[in-house]
């Protein structure tokens, strides 16, 4: 590929639209295989958690128990296809970051190369650490406590699929996606744009910004939910002073 100051809008265009096409490819073939895995994605990944011998409930020794049921006529296609996707976007998403590296790497220096291609890297291990943590902990979690939560003996919990299906995907995904925010400071911190001084100054209002940022993605904003999410989020905010630590020692030069 020609230096970046070497080449004209067009050819610019026209990198990106190879690079469009090519992950469009990669995700429309994973897309097409997990179709005809409905039963052991369903069975042994999606619907998992709420199985009593779901290993976290193992772990803690935790009596769970849900029932889920299907309301609407088309709901079970519909949600294979949403799975289908989105499984797709966490499979293939490595790669999608390795296409965004590739076409961006050629307009930078080799100093911020060197820099910006280990946060790259980092990007994919942070994004499955953050779909791990929502699919294993903080999912179960909220489906064991909503699970028991009654406001009357008389009123049974009996959970619609189109329900669970939208807070597995709320947790998990958007987990993955708030998980990236590490990899953000890192670059900004080995560019020389962001400092550790920073995150530090805006800690309370990293506060706030968590909480708020919770109470966005969590389905029904109850005070547990808003806990269980809080905590991890606010992790990544100090976790990413910690990285903003030796960005400072890395900072590009001008």
């Amino acid at each position: 590929m020609a230096q970046a100051g070497e080449m004209t809008f067009w050819d610019h265009l026209e990198e990106l639209r190879g690079s469009l096409l090519r992950m469009l490819a990669v995700f429309g073939v994973s897309v097409v295989g997990l179709f005809f895995f409905k039963g052991f994605l369903f069975d042994n990944v999606i619907l998992a958690p709420s199985k009593p011998d779901f290993f976290l409930y193992r772990l803690s020794g935790a009596d769970f128990s849900m029932t889920l049921v299907n309301i609407e006529v088309a709901a079970q296609f519909m949600i294979h296809m949403k799975i289908t996707f989105i499984c797709a976007l966490i499979l293939t998403f490595p790669y999608i970051v390795f296409e965004i590296w590739r076409f961006i790497a050629p307009a930078l220096y080799e100093r911020e190369k060197k820099a910006v291609k280990g946060a790259f890297l980092f990007a994919s291990v942070l994004f499955y650490i953050g779909v791990a943590v929502g699919y294993t902990i903080v999912f179960p979690l909220m489906l064991n406590f909503f699970s028991g939560y009654q406001v009357s003996p008389d009123v049974a919990n009996t959970f619609s699929l189109t329900s669970y299906i939208s807070m597995f995907t709320s947790m998990v995904l958007i987990f993955g996606i708030v998980f990236e925010f590490p990899t953000i400071a890192l670059t900004l911190s080995a560019l020389g744009i962001l400092k550790k001084e920073t995150l530090k100054t805006f800690r309370r209002h990293a506060i706030c910004a968590v909480l708020i940022l919770a109470a966005v993605i969590t389905p029904s904003g109850d005070p547990f939910s808003l806990l269980v999410v809080s905590v991890p989020l606010y992790f990544l905010y100090e976790f990413s002073i910690l990285i903003c630590r030796e960005g400072d020692k890395t900072n590009i030069e001008d």
